[in-house]
């Protein structure tokens, strides 16, 4: 698969107790979007972060939170994440989405040894 110089980053922010159908959002949006051949996604949990509500999730060792920040990082064409987006829609019921143009220097697999 090759991933056009010009691309788009997909950026989804939500909390890690978020769920679609029964799973957790995160496993709900990778599944879905490894289904739609998008090129790659990336689950980054955060230790700290707040959102619309100003409520603060933090992961303070007194104080552990069951609703840590949680961002997904997909890269592919506009196309591809265009057609994503209705879906991705679907699956949310908070938390924010953002687009921005990036350029793809290389997209390469991982040797095996």
């Amino acid at each position: 698969m090759e991933l056009p110089h010009e691309s788009v980053l997909l950026r989804i922010f939500f909390g890690e107790s978020d769920r679609h159908e029964g799973h957790p959002l995160h496993e709900a949006i990778v599944l879905k979007a490894r289904e739609r051949h998008l090129a790659g996604a990336t689950v980054l949990r955060g230790p700290m972060g707040f959102g619309k509500s100003s409520r603060l999730h933090t992961a303070k060792i007194l104080r552990l939170s069951d609703d840590l920040p949680i961002v997904i990082e997909i890269v592919d064409s506009a196309d591809k994440i265009d057609a994503f987006l209705p879906e991705l829609e679907g699956m949310m019921g908070g938390g924010m989405v953002t687009l921005e143009n990036v350029r793809v220097l290389h997209y390469r697999g991982m040797h095996q040894a």
